[in-house]
């Protein structure tokens, strides 16, 4: 089966750059969709280039409301992909998003928000724990105890460069909505609180 690097759901457009990712969630869509959503397979074989995303959204440019870097896995980690092909949207005033787990930072060493300034309109950043321990027990992200200050700080930075910064939290059980709410106040950003999806047949 052909791996699908973008697809359209409503009015936006979806690009799938990389299945890697620096957590490991039990409750990942990805492991109980098997890789599928809406027909479209999202497993990658190869991570798609820069020229290879850009051919693929090309044809599908007309009626799109957003372009996300999302997918099953942290757009993040192609850092470099997502400044090329958002340049690239840019050319059409494309509104472009980037849905992440806020280790952008963590991952390239770096603070890449500053690289972000006039190519990302919107980062959505998934926050669904108030502290580190909790965060750490339910993420176990690859950087340790550490990662949920990073996330905090990613958050701050962020918005010195982007026009909009969302926190999304999934109702899932055992997390205090309440609270993620009040942190994502407490640092100026947004915040969704979004359903815990068991099919996609549903949404």
């Amino acid at each position: 089966m052909k791996q699908d690097i973008c697809y359209k759901y409503k009015n936006n457009l979806y690009l799938n750059i990389t299945n890697r990712c620096t957590m490991r969630c039990p409750y990942c869509i990805k492991y109980r969709w098997q890789w599928k959503y809406r027909g479209y397979n999202l497993r990658l074989k190869n991570e798609p280039a820069a020229e290879e995303i850009i051919r693929a959204i090309d044809s599908r440019l007309k009626g799109i409301k957003e372009a996300v870097f999302c997918g099953y896995g942290e757009p993040t980690l192609r850092l470099d992909v997502i400044k090329t092909v958002a340049a690239h949207l840019k050319k059409y005033s494309v509104f472009v998003r980037i849905n992440t787990n806020g280790h952008g930072d963590m991952i390239n060493g770096r603070n890449i928000c500053p690289e972000l300034k006039g190519l990302v309109d919107r980062v959505s950043i998934s926050l669904n724990a108030c502290n580190a321990r909790d965060y750490y027990e339910m993420h176990k992200p690859v950087f340790g105890m550490k990662t949920f200050k990073g996330v905090v700080e990613f958050v701050k930075e962020c918005r010195k460069y982007v026009p909009e910064v969302v926190i999304t939290t999934v109702r899932l059980p055992g997390v205090d909505i309440k609270k993620c709410s009040e942190i994502a106040r407490s640092l100026g950003a947004g915040f969704s609180a979004r359903k815990y999806l068991q099919g996609y047949e549903k949404t």
